[in-house]
């Protein structure tokens, strides 16, 4: 098992990490973005999530499931050509859930699962 630590503020505080390696498989822990918009917000929590797939020797597209949490899910619909950008022809399974996140500044939460490196 390998675990994959950012750095990010939350993973200190609560006591996790952004990544575990097992069974084959990159668990990816819910990610949120920093920005003005939820498009921002987006890509740049797909930003971090690139960057701990691909320290497991993973990418996206080796995702295999991904979930978007947002508080407002008339949001999602603005993020649609960002995530065609990122998942292109290799999309994976995926489920919206309206909900609330940590902060009110965070419009969108990602996280996904993703086939190891081989």
């Amino acid at each position: 098992m390998k675990r994959i630590f950012t750095g990010g503020e939350f993973e200190a505080k609560i006591g996790y990490c952004r990544a575990v390696v097992a069974g084959g498989f990159v668990h990816v822990a819910g990610t949120v973005g920093q920005g003005d918009s939820v498009e921002a917000q987006c890509r740049a929590a797909l930003e971090t999530i690139g960057k701990a797939l691909a320290e497991a020797g993973s990418g996206f597209d080796r995702v295999v499931r991904v979930t978007y949490y947002l508080p407002d899910r008339s949001e999602f619909e603005p993020c649609w050509p960002v995530l065609h950008e990122v998942f292109g022809d290799a999309p994976p399974a995926a489920t919206m859930v309206e909900c609330g996140l940590i902060d009110d500044k965070y419009r969108i939460e990602i996280e996904v699962t993703a086939l190891a490196g081989e």
